[in-house]
């Protein structure tokens, strides 16, 4: 007999019918089909989570870089209910609006940097940045130049997991499991701030930004896609200088710049956006995650009126481009109550602070390990990485899986890191929710400490 959802389901067999039923992502399908989930987690409050065992973990991750206010608010649960029985849904389809997604609307459009006070709505990140490379494609085909449609990513960047969002990801696992990537996708190396202003004598040059508008024709290039602070591909934070390269390079070709926003919009970096550490504005930013701090699934990407009415002027008919959720009531009213936390309790001002003494915690490990080096960080999304000799830059064999090694201890030890392992990189990555205090930044810090220490004393 079949048991309905109100019905006491064991651990064992929760664990069972996960083994059975569901199809993990980002999860090793045979590992899942054999051990079944590694945690199954029950509830949250704050920044710690609870699994079914009562077991209770620091989220040192923000599950997804995304929890940004962290665990279990009321005033998120309210607004989403209020919403629900106010309007549960809504369509936007055929120049049909609401009043909770023109009031987000307008909302982002007076936080943005610049003039980027359009905003299109999708339900994440992955749907936000496919979107982007559409409307840009759109726009040069309206303008006559449907040649204009390559797309240049970066080395290690992360944009999602559609297939045009796939396409535009330098990480190569990602794009393994596919069997071939769209046309039209270019990379170049990430942070060649030198090669990007013109030095053509640089090493590089050819695999930069720039040299590859040379190779190409910029009349063939749509626009060039990054994020402020490359996120899965290892925190990889631009050179000073780096990103107004770009944006300069961008305006002498006539190119697009996009950004992508969604792991660093809404107070990660200490900023509200991270473009405003480099002051930047993009043609488009595409934003998701902390715009509803995960609670429910929304994204969006924003341009400037400039944009969207050239947009209008050269259209006739629909721009046949839209999601079944695009600016849906409740995630638009989880949104703006999300939006209004941050601002009311300075949790952008509080990332900073935080994210000060997160770093200053990662060099003391770096200085007192004998494995670490490469700490960085920007608020409250940072890594350090691990090697066989910092000095020589000699990395773990392979088999060691050494960064998740030391994630595993920091599990065993009640808090959830991540571990980066592309390209040969064993970083571990950490980003708590943007409540974090003092105290917690410093039970991560002693936690992954003794992590490390645990693992040094293995392999050295």
């Amino acid at each position: 007999m079949t048991k309905s959802v109100t019905t006491e389901i064991s651990v064992e067999e929760l664990r069972e019918l996960d083994k059975k039923h569901f199809l993990h992502p980002t999860t090793p399908i045979k590992e899942q089909q054999v051990e079944g989930p590694e945690l199954i987690f029950e509830s949250g409050k704050g920044i710690r989570i609870t699994d079914v065992n009562g077991d209770e973990y620091i989220d040192g991750v923000s599950s997804l870089w995304n929890v940004n206010v962290g665990y279990g608010r009321k005033e998120l649960a309210e607004a989403a209910s209020e919403q629900i029985l106010k309007l549960s849904y809504g369509s936007s389809f055929f120049n049909q609006s609401h009043e909770v997604v023109i009031r987000l609307a307008t909302k982002l459009a007076s936080i943005a940097p610049g003039d980027l006070n359009v905003s299109f709505f999708t339900s994440g990140g992955s749907e936000s940045n496919e979107t982007a490379f559409k409307i840009v494609r759109h726009y040069w085909k309206l303008k006559g130049r449907p040649e204009k449609r390559l797309i240049i990513g970066l080395e290690n960047g992360y944009h999602g997991v559609t297939m045009g969002t796939t396409s535009a990801t330098g990480v190569p696992e990602f794009k393994n499991m596919i069997t071939e990537i769209a046309p039209g996708f270019l990379h170049a190396l990430p942070h060649q701030t030198e090669c990007e202003k013109g030095d053509k004598s640089h090493p590089n040059y050819e695999r930069s930004i720039r040299g590859i508008i040379e190779k190409e024709g910029p009349e063939n290039i749509a626009a060039v896609i990054l994020e402020p602070i490359q996120g899965v591909g290892g925190v990889n934070i631009p050179p000073e200088g780096y990103l107004k390269s770009v944006r300069d390079l961008c305006d002498e070709h006539d190119i697009f710049m996009i950004t992508d926003e969604v792991i660093t919009g809404f107070g990660r970096t200490g900023k509200m956006f991270g473009v405003e550490h480099w002051d930047i504005v993009p043609d488009l930013m595409c934003v998701a995650k902390g715009i509803t701090s995960g609670y429910v699934q929304l994204g969006a990407v924003m341009m400037s009126s400039k944009l969207r009415d050239e947009l209008a002027d050269m259209s006739e008919g629909p721009m046949f481009h839209g999601f079944t959720y695009s600016g849906h009531p409740t995630a638009c009213a989880v949104a703006l109550k999300n939006i209004e936390i941050i601002e009311n309790e300075g949790l952008v001002e509080n990332a900073r602070e935080m994210g000060e003494g997160l770093l200053k915690g990662l060099k003391y490990l770096e200085e007192n390990h004998k494995i670490t080096a490469k700490a960085r960080g920007l608020g409250l999304m940072a890594a350090i990485e691990l090697f066989k000799d910092p000095e020589t830059g000699e990395g773990f064999a392979p088999e060691l899986f050494a960064a998740p090694a030391v994630v595993a201890a920091c599990k065993q030890r009640n808090l959830i890191l991540r571990p980066l392992i592309f390209g040969g990189m064993n970083a571990v990555a950490i980003a708590p929710p943007l409540i974090s205090q003092k105290q917690d930044i410093e039970t991560i810090i002693e936690i992954l400490s003794d992590s490390i220490k645990e693992f040094e004393q293995k392999v050295l």
